[in-house]
């Protein structure tokens, strides 16, 4: 093992609750650089003027266009975010990187640091992000007038988003534009497979949930610390309505956060010489990167077997199977992120270890695309207090379109072999799904929702495949007779598809 190995050395975490104490409304670029400074303190040694690379992640703000930036950030905001954060860390002459979007993000940037370390290309990187959106969000409840405009002549490298290949034209000119209409169709598609009844699936969303707000409600870092049982999530009441058919509220992952966190790696080399103790050095064993298909390509609308690769090539790389992960954090902006999973390795919705090490999105929180710094800050963590214990993290963005999974332990190792390309080439080499782009006549119902706006069901979207072509469509029902009775449908069910503009219509047969 060389010198030029990877280590983690430093975490820091930071959360600011809007009823707390010591709230002091805290700005994203603030709550970012603290993490910073906590994980900072946490290697036990001033990392910043060793350092060679920083990744910021792309905050909310600054994942949509320009035009729209005003409404998820009505104080003004950075034009240059990464570079305000380097300043306010004093940075000076490092890479500093304006990551993509999605919440892939974090665990991606551990692979792509670790392997430049390990090249002897750099010797110190920090990844760090944060969000404060429920502080914005009070302040102009309160009618506040703030101003959250920085500047920064830091330059920054920012490829952009690295969104587009998730836009399907089709998919958003039927309502599935947003994480709470498209999810939603990838959960259904599941119910409808396993033969589930809606209650049945509410019941075992809130199985899978309820062990996960007992995390978060031990998680010093988590928004929310309240307990909720299986009938807590599952129940329909004025305070947990549904959102998109099957989801109500208790299971969408909660924006409504201010949370900071942020991971440093280093070379062992410079770690030895900065004099950082080896009982602080936690090593990668094994990491992955994948890439979905589009929703309307997949052979499975609720199912990504991109994620299946992740996982499976990044314990393959370690030499370890699931089973042997002590710690586990499973991505769960929905249920089905984590069904994914679960229904992959054959695990129950309530395992023998809980699946998520800081409590889930909807209750320990989703800051953005920073969600998973802290399930590698709490598998960091984990993996120091229990010696060799080997620690997963699973990451996930877009509509389950981008994965990143990592594995850790106090175990050394080499710096694990990059599989990604032969993963992504078998990916690839499936052929897509053929979509009807005008259809007309009868398909057989593979996965639907219905969206709503307050209590109010507001329109049903069906996916559907012909018998005869094999090829999908999708269409919409604005009628209250037909969003009523979808429950009651099950896979295989035929709808009547009638092309249009602006959108398909569909009617059950």
């Amino acid at each position: 093992m060389g010198n030029s190995t990877p280590v983690i050395v430093g975490v820091g975490q930071i959360v600011e609750r809007l009823d707390a104490a010591d709230y002091e409304g805290l700005t994203a670029v603030e709550l970012a650089a603290r993490a910073v400074e906590l994980a900072v303190a946490d290697a036990g040694t001033d990392i910043i003027p060793c350092l060679d690379a920083m990744t910021v992640i792309r905050t909310f703000p600054d994942s949509v266009p320009k035009a729209v930036q005003p409404i998820l950030a009505p104080f003004g905001w950075p034009e240059n975010f990464a570079g305000c954060i380097a300043d306010r860390l004093n940075v000076s002459g490092a890479e500093v990187n304006h990551s993509g979007a999605c919440g892939n993000e974090p665990q991606k940037w551990v692979g792509i640091f670790g392997s430049r370390i390990a090249a002897g290309e750099i010797r110190a990187a920090v990844i760090c992000g944060a969000e404060a959106i429920a502080t914005m969000r009070k302040a102009k409840a309160e009618g506040q007038s703030w101003d959250w405009t920085q500047q920064s002549d830091y330059p920054v490298n920012d490829p952009g988003m690295n969104t587009d290949f998730m836009t399907e034209t089709e998919l958003q000119r039927h309502g599935g534009a947003v994480p709470v209409s498209v999810y939603p169709l990838l959960e259904q598609a599941r119910r409808l497979r396993l033969g589930l009844s809606t209650e049945e699936y509410a019941l075992q969303m809130g199985e899978l949930f309820a062990a996960f707000s007992e995390v978060a409600a031990s998680n010093p870092y988590a928004m929310s610390q309240k307990t909720l049982t299986a009938a807590d999530i599952a129940t329909i009441t004025d305070s947990n309505r549904m959102v998109g058919d099957p989801h109500p509220k208790s299971v969408v992952a909660r924006d409504w956060v201010n949370q900071g966190a942020a991971v440093i790696m280093v070379s062992a080399e410079l770690a030895d010489a900065l004099g950082i103790a080896e009982d602080k050095r936690v090593y990668v064993h094994g990491y992955a990167d994948t890439i979905e298909k589009v929703v309307l390509d997949r052979a499975d609308v609720g199912v990504s077997s991109a994620m299946h690769k992740a996982y499976d090539t990044a314990l393959e790389v370690a030499g370890k199977t699931f089973a042997d992960m002590r710690y586990v954090d499973c991505y769960s902006c929905f249920p089905i992120a984590v069904f994914n999973v679960l229904d992959h390795f054959g695990l129950p919705p309530q395992g023998d270890v809980p699946y998520t090490l800081t409590g889930g999105l909807p209750y320990f929180g989703g800051p953005g695309n920073n969600y998973s710094m802290h399930g590698i800050a709490e598998a960091v963590v984990s993996a120091r207090a229990d010696h060799g214990a080997f620690a997963l993290v699973g990451a996930n963005g877009g509509y389950m379109s981008k994965h990143s999974v990592g594995i850790y332990s106090t175990e050394p190792c080499a710096w694990p072999q990059n599989r990604n390309s032969f993963a992504q080439a078998e990916l690839d080499a499936v052929a897509p799904t053929a979509l009807d782009l005008e259809p007309t006549g009868t398909y057989d119902l593979e996965t639907y929702t219905v969206i709503y706006k307050g209590k109010a069901p507001q329109v049903a979207i069906a996916i559907g495949r012909s018998a005869k072509t094999g090829r999908r469509a999708i269409a919409v029902s604005p009628d209250p007779a037909v969003m009523q009775n979808m429950g009651k449908l099950e896979l295989g069910a035929a709808i009547a598809v009638t092309a249009g503009q602006p959108v398909n219509t569909f009617v059950v047969v």
